[in-house]
């Protein structure tokens, strides 16, 4: 039996695994120097901008809503195209989650939209670089002109993508970045945190380690002692662990190849699949250098089921990202109802996602895109009759 092509597969080679294993052996497991040092390589990504490691891309979204002053009362923009993480950690946090539509091409937030959706109460306006392809930033800036709300970009995709020629961490107020397997790098489990503000990132990184403070100049009683720390606000344990920033360090190094490999399959992609009747290709603006987490194509004509259902019998892992996240029940509970975000919505009920990350051959892309041909004819051929 042919074997299952997932849509996405972290890259693991004998140099991560070294990482590891030194790491293993050294004094350090969990808070060490290989996560400042993992914080600095990070931070050459961001165009400078300060970053802190936390345990996985949700406690990212967390940690960074908290950094922002996000509490009861308060209101959160967020798109529904993405994973329901950036919407369900801001009610964590017991703020409101507004949901704002996205644009009809790149299907991240629509700056109209959320410029509509700001309100007096609303504390941040979450981005979503859905499938790699960045928000359009500035425009969202100027949308929120004239509120106090902070920009976040959910960069969970798109970590080492650019818009306007500016690195994807430097765009927004707050960046979050997820590491899990299938990411265009991974840490196992893992995320981080990107602010331009110094003192929102000394809040994230406090949130991040239980609320602790140690620094002496911050301390309320400082002749205490060198053990004496402090809670000034309460936060949780979302470290990250020096054994799997090591491995982040060692797959950081290969980025720039990890992208260049998602943009030749992208680049392959679209060409095999231009003249293919029933599809829709994923759009890319002139602006932005997308980093290619998704490949993200659309089924017309009511068929996507059919296709999903076809082409996993066949071996080929197709994906759909992602049921829009006000759909979800605890979302229906709250009374969010289905037609709030009309694009978002038709979007979902086209979308799915073709394998794409670095270790897929040319030999296993075509097998896809023969897939993807012979399932939509099937298709067509059962529509007819």
């Amino acid at each position: 039996m042919t074997a299952m092509l997932p849509y996405g597969r972290q890259s693991v080679t004998d140099e991560d695994v070294a990482a590891v294993v030194d790491t293993l052996h050294s004094d350090w497991l969990t808070t060490g120097p290989q996560v400042d040092a993992f914080e600095a390589d990070l931070a050459r990504w961001t165009g400078g901008v300060g970053v802190t490691t936390v345990s996985n891309g949700t406690a990212a979204l967390h940690v960074a809503y908290a950094a922002a002053g996000v509490g009861p009362g308060d209101e959160v923009v967020v798109p529904p195209m993405t994973f329901v993480a950036t919407a369900s950690s801001a009610v964590a946090l017991g703020a409101k989650v507004v949901f704002a539509d996205v644009e009809d091409e790149t299907f991240c937030l629509d700056p109209a939209a959320a410029a509509a959706a700001v309100t007096s109460r609303t504390k941040v306006v979450a981005a979503v670089d859905y499938a790699g392809h960045p928000a359009d930033y500035d425009t969202l800036r100027t949308s929120i002109d004239g509120s106090d709300a902070l920009l976040l970009a959910d960069a969970a995709h798109s970590i080492g993508g650019t818009y306007h020629g500016r690195p994807v961490g430097s765009l927004a107020d707050l960046t979050t970045f997820s590491f899990f397997p299938t990411k265009n790098l991974t840490t196992a489990e893992g995320g981080a945190v990107a602010a331009l503000d110094p003192r929102v990132l000394e809040r994230a990184r406090r949130f991040r380690s239980v609320g602790v403070v140690r620094d002496r100049d911050a301390l309320r009683l400082q002749d205490e002692g060198g053990w004496y720390h402090e809670v000034h606000e309460f936060g949780l344990n979302y470290r990250l662990p020096d054994v799997l920033c090591a491995l982040g360090r060692s797959q950081l190094r290969r980025l720039g190849d990890f992208i260049a490999r998602r943009s030749a399959l992208v680049a392959r992609y679209n060409e095999a699949l231009a003249d293919l009747d029933g599809v829709l290709l994923p759009a890319r603006k002139s602006w932005a250098d997308p980093a290619w987490h998704l490949y993200p194509i659309r089924v017309l004509d009511g068929r996507r089921r059919q296709v999903y259902d076809r082409m996993r019998a066949t071996g080929i892992g197709v994906q759909v990202n992602y049921i829009p996240a006000h759909w979800h029940p605890a979302f229906a509970d709250l009374g969010y109802r289905r037609g709030s975000c009309p694009v978002a919505e038709s979007f979902y009920a086209q979308q799915l996602s073709l394998p794409l990350y670095p270790g897929l051959s040319d030999a296993d892309q075509d097998r896809v895109i023969d897939a993807l041909a012979a399932a939509l004819r099937v298709g067509s051929v059962r529509s007819a009759a």
